[in-house]
């Protein structure tokens, strides 16, 4: 006998409830409208890339992280079986597939601007809320599908981008009422000094993915990582010790004489200077240097931010970004700058849900419940309603005649405000009843006048 299928989403991945897509939906409004108002064109992107376009952009543990698409009919028989036979997976699984589920927006991105540069004008702007996979571990706060809200300016090398994605992420978080978020600042040249000073050299993709590890194990944890791979914690050491208790002027001043005035890292100082210096006053963020913050992915070259949230949710960072300057170049573009952020509307959603921050109107889907109490009293109230919804009310007709009790229980589990009530008697007076369901008052209401009475 065969056993019935347990039905159960794949790991890491989740349905939504119609009230968890409303406070979503709420989240992506509130971004839309931010991102547009900042100038941002929206695209969309497919849901897969070629293998290719997608690995070796985001550092060997990135990379493992990424959902490969497995071959399908005649492609099959171009499998390396000798890979397998000799026990490289990787090869063998690289043989398998030709395409990736995207891991970010970021380097489709890229791909899209050089693909489409004929029809775009430059500096181009755009935002794109769409999903994105890894093949992570789910826990708290991360999933194997998730979605990513981002904004990426590409063909302008400006600071005033940087300036005005602080202003937007502190924008978002006001119109979310998300106060005490944290955003951390660093620049990718002065770590790669920082790097080169604990005897890196030019290889700083381990030194960064180690520092990267921070904010999960610990400075102890990533000191020994650092001892491990014999690199020079003595000058770790001493930025900690020199940078602590300063303002953000000072602790940019006392780098400077700790890891020299070459050029390679004099602008980039600079830059931070000038960034801090004209940060207005902002309302729901605090901006902060933090010389620690490595962000692992390959492609970053210049600024770097990461958003945290408040201290008392414990969910990583919300947000993400930097400037990138070669991106486009391994796709046939050069001398193309940008600088993007991606906002985690995952774990958003649960900080604001752990804080209790959605609006309680959020979930009023639905303005009125029609009781149902026969099809013929419901063809009669057919033109009523649909003039209802053509003045934009949002109407909910009980499909089947049922005990009122019963209507009303939907209405009350579905969070609708109002109930139309017409019965024989009303039909025969030509009205109806309306009841608020919060109050439990009603009024009587003659059918020619429903449409023009101000009742939500």
């Amino acid at each position: 006998m065969r056993m019935s299928t347990k039905p159960n989403t794949p790991k890491g991945m989740r349905d939504f409830l119609p009230h968890d897509v409303m406070r979503r939906n709420h989240i992506m409004g509130i971004m839309k409208t931010q991102f547009e108002r900042f100038g941002f064109l929206p695209i969309e992107t497919p849901a897969m890339e070629r293998r290719e376009l997608l690995l070796g952009k985001y550092g060997d543990e990135g990379d493992r992280l990424v959902f490969k698409v497995l071959n399908t009919g005649e492609k099959v028989k171009k499998a390396d079986l000798e890979a397998l036979k000799n026990g490289e997976l990787s090869r063998f699984g690289n043989s398998l597939s030709d395409k990736a589920m995207r891991y970010d927006l970021t380097v489709p991105f890229a791909r899209f601007v050089v693909q489409h540069q004929n029809e775009l004008s430059l500096p181009f702007k755009r935002y794109q809320m769409q999903p994105v996979w890894r093949a992570d571990r789910p826990q708290h706060g991360r999933f194997q599908e998730f979605t990513q809200c981002d904004v990426d300016a590409i063909g302008s090398d400006s600071l005033l981008l940087e300036l005005e994605y602080i202003q937007m992420a502190d924008a978002i978080f006001e119109d979310l009422k998300l106060s005490g978020c944290t955003l951390r600042i660093n620049h990718r040249k002065v770590l790669e000094a920082i790097a080169r000073l604990a005897s890196a050299g030019t290889e700083t993709t381990r030194f960064f993915a180690i520092l990267d590890k921070l904010d999960k194990v610990g400075w102890d944890e990533v000191k020994r990582l650092l001892l491990d791979e014999e690199y020079n914690i003595d000058i770790i050491d001493s930025i900690q010790n020199v940078l602590a208790d300063k303002n953000t002027a000072d602790q940019l001043d006392a780098l400077k004489k700790l890891i020299g005035s070459s050029t390679d890292v004099e602008g980039p100082l600079q830059d931070l200077g000038l960034l801090f210096s004209n940060l207005e006053q902002l309302n729901s963020t605090k901006v902060i240097f933090d010389w620690t913050l490595a962000r692992g992915l390959n492609y970053y070259t210049g600024t770097i931010f990461e958003i945290s949230a408040p201290k008392q949710v414990s969910v990583g960072s919300i947000g993400a970004g930097g400037r990138y300057d070669n991106l486009t170049e391994v796709f046939g573009m050069k001398d193309m700058s940008g600088i993007g952020i991606s906002f985690g509307l995952d774990r958003i959603e649960l900080v604001l849900s752990e804080l209790d921050l959605f609006p309680s109107s959020l979930y009023t889907s639905v303005d009125v419940l029609v009781v149902n109490f026969s099809m013929e009293l419901m063809k009669a109230l057919f033109p009523y309603i649909g003039e209802l919804r053509k003045q934009g009310k949002r109407v909910f007709v009980y499909p089947s005649p049922s005990k009122l009790k019963k209507q009303l229980g939907l209405a009350n589990q579905l969070h609708i405000p109002h109930a139309l009530i017409m019965g024989e008697q009303e039909w025969k007076d030509q009205s109806c009843t309306l009841k608020d369901l919060r109050t439990g008052e009603q009024s009587t209401i003659l059918l020619g006048d429903l449409t023009k009475y101000s009742w939500f």
